[in-house]
């Protein structure tokens, strides 16, 4: 376990996480900001990201020989976005609520072109299933874009739109193959049910550490915003996809982020739903 562990954070990792606390200690010394703060906060991000790295690797390790592996991580890793969808709803904003799936659903075929990239596969990911990917990443990000160029009053419609393309985009998925491992089990499998359930409370939790960091470093809100916010609230479709391709599972992390943007959309659709619901009655 000791050695998983030590094996699972890599020079990527350690260059992240400077970076993100040079980023906001820099900030706080152009902008006044209070250094001390900036400092704890940004070693309060790094934290998180440690976390949702280290569950990624968990989950992963309990899986690689489970048929699906993609298409489950994809569904594992929008645990972040769930919860902030309750969150949503609980305070009545349906726009708020569905807008952190619908906007991760830019950031993810991103961070899978950056992933492959890292990992020196950029030609064998782009090469494998690529009519499926390009058509799910087109369909479900127009999918978000239209969300918010409808009146509300017709969100209705755009639910009926959504289930049907993307129950179709799901049905057609490129089917995935169990590979047999002869490598001996290092983590038990019900480690899965702790590394979820990190996962999600870290992937919650950042976007407030963030935040936080952001306030008392005085960086640009614009700044933060398209950079640091929107990357990091995707580190664990990131985590994931850098695992799978280095685990030469192709299929594997283009699946992660298809299904995860699929997932994305059933979120949005699931808000909209519960809140016409809600306020019907």
């Amino acid at each position: 376990m000791k050695q998983f562990l030590m094996n699972s954070v890599g020079r990527l990792d350690m260059i992240c996480w400077i970076l993100v606390v040079v980023f906001f200690c820099s900030c706080s010394l152009m902008f006044n900001g209070n250094f001390n703060q900036s400092f704890i906060a940004a070693g309060g991000v790094v934290l998180v990201m440690i976390l949702i790295g280290l569950s990624i690797e968990v989950i992963i390790e309990t899986l690689k020989d489970v048929k699906g592996l993609g298409t489950i991580t994809g569904f594992i890793t929008n645990g972040p976005e769930l919860v902030c969808l309750i969150v949503g709803l609980v305070v009545g904003d349906v726009l708020f609520a569905a807008s952190t799936p619908l906007g991760s659903n830019f950031m993810n075929p991103i961070l899978l072109i950056a992933a492959a990239l890292v990992t020196r596969v950029f030609l064998k990911t782009l090469q494998t299933n690529w009519r499926y990917s390009l058509t799910c990443i087109s369909l479900t990000a127009g999918l978000a874009v239209s969300f918010y160029a409808i009146p509300i009053q017709y969100h209705m419609y755009w639910v009926v739109t959504a289930v049907v393309v993307t129950g179709v985009l799901f049905i057609k998925r490129p089917p995935e193959e169990a590979e047999e491992s002869m490598e001996e089990e290092v983590i038990a499998k019900w480690s899965i049910i702790p590394a979820i359930i990190v996962l999600i409370a870290a992937g919650y939790f950042l976007d407030p550490v963030v935040s936080f960091a952001s306030e008392q470093s005085h960086a640009p809100k614009g700044v933060i915003g398209f950079f640091v916010l929107a990357t990091l609230s995707s580190w664990p479709e990131f985590k994931c996809c850098l695992a799978l391709l280095n685990r030469k599972k192709y299929l594997a992390a283009i699946l992660n982020i298809t299904v995860s943007n699929i997932t994305n959309i059933w979120l949005a659709v699931a808000g909209v739903a519960t809140y016409f619901f809600m306020t019907a009655f």
